[in-house]
């Protein structure tokens, strides 16, 4: 079973999953509009460094439980 699979299995079964994966998508809006803008004041790169942080720390947590899940099934 691949990693796919098992995303798909857990955003289904799994609650901390689901809500990490919404938070991810929201997360990578957020860091888009960021990116579409030319010029950034100093507040909005604290922001957006902040976002990715967080973003970042939800996917490893995703990975670990795709991992978690391939050790026990």
């Amino acid at each position: 079973m691949n990693e796919q699979e098992i995303s798909e299995i857990l955003l289904k079964e799994n609650e901390e999953f689901r809500k990490l994966s919404q938070e991810h998508k929201h997360l990578k809006e957020i860091l888009n509009d960021f990116n579409k803008k030319v010029h950034l004041t100093p507040e909005e790169e604290v922001e957006k460094k902040r976002v990715q942080k967080v973003k970042l720390t939800g996917k490893d947590r995703m990975a670990e439980l795709v991992r978690d899940y391939k050790k026990s099934h």
